[in-house]
């Protein structure tokens, strides 16, 4: 079986998506599991968390193809007969990285062409849409990862559509606001629609010899981002934002109505609950580490301290369960 790849992706952005991963990413590997951390956001800022600008400056600038995930697409929108060899970016020892690039969003209409020709069997079209599967895991096998973790732009187009038919598993981070909500609801439909487009042109592909992959994309849960305290908002809408998650997740990803009237804290597709750390954010990036790495010689004392342990004790659950449901299982 190949290395699971898991997409955390809601269409809404700015909830905090690209630090979960990067948080999700460390911790994984802390617990013992070798991880490739995937960003396929044209912000390219998972990849800004990783790496410093030298860094950055270097592989952003290599030619003819740069060592990102947009340099190993490019012998295929070249003409070629597959995506290059994977680049991966070595974090530590069990921590790897396929990194992002601003000129990703360069693609967009070569995919979105692909998949309205792919519906007609093109071999061609059927390399690009699932190119994305190809380089993750290639990079995977590279890595000798457990895991592949993805993090992807808050959009519904076709880079978004064409990693997520590279993935085998879906997590939803949730802000507890009205529009995350009403991303939440638009997502599920367009998933099954995505869903189904894949299988329609799968079952076209005329050369037997040309793996393709399955477009699983199967939800395994959502992450609740708790954002700053905002104190232009009563308590009252965030209350009732908050208790329709559980209702609205199980009908719109899930097609089913077992969520209504449940909390989160007592749904089982409630992944986790996480609080903002605004204070240790600033310090953490400063480091280039995550927040539950802090320690004195950051400028983590006192509450600051207790403040890391806590996240540490937040993201070590986190990563467990999502573990447990998906390349743990």
């Amino acid at each position: 079986m190949s290395v699971p790849i898991i997409t955390l992706f809601h269409p809404k952005g700015r909830i905090g998506k690209t630090s979960l991963v990067y948080h999700l990413s460390w911790m994984a590997a802390d617990l013992g599991s070798c991880v490739l951390c995937a960003d396929l956001d044209p912000q390219a800022d998972l990849t800004s968390a990783f790496l410093d600008e030298d860094r950055l400056e270097a592989i952003w600038s290599a030619e003819p193809d740069r060592r990102t995930v947009r340099g190993a697409f490019g012998p295929l929108l070249r003409g070629g007969e597959d995506t290059a060899e994977s680049y991966t970016e070595t974090i530590e020892e069990r921590l790897h990285l396929v990194a992002g690039d601003l000129a990703l969003c360069s693609i967009e209409e070569e995919l979105s062409d692909a998949w309205r020709l792919s519906l007609e069997g093109d071999a061609r079209a059927l390399r690009i849409t699932s190119g994305f599967w190809r380089i993750l895991t290639r990079a995977a096998e590279v890595a000798g990862a457990h895991v592949v973790l993805v993090d992807l732009g808050s959009n519904l187009g076709a880079i978004q559509r064409a990693a997520l038919i590279a993935s085998d598993f879906l997590v939803v981070p949730m802000a507890v606001d009205l529009l995350a909500l009403r991303g939440l609801e638009s997502l599920g439909p367009v998933l099954g629609s995505w869903r189904k487009g894949w299988e329609e042109r799968r079952a076209r592909n005329r050369r037997a010899d040309f793996a393709l992959p399955e477009g699983r994309m199967q939800p395994i849960g959502y992450v609740i981002l708790h954002q700053p305290n905002r104190l232009d908002l009563p308590v009252r809408p965030l209350e009732l934002w908050f208790s329709r998650i559980p209702g609205i997740y199980a009908k719109a990803i899930l097609g089913e109505s077992e969520g209504a009237g449940l909390s989160p804290e007592k749904d089982l597709n409630c992944l986790g609950s996480l609080r903002h750390y605004a204070s240790l954010i600033p310090m953490a990036k400063e480091a280039k580490k995550p927040m539950f790495h802090l320690g004195p010689a950051d400028g983590a004392l006192a509450s600051h301290a207790k403040a890391a342990e806590a996240a540490r004790r937040e993201y070590k659950a986190l990563a467990s369960r999502i573990r447990e449901r998906s390349w743990g299982a």
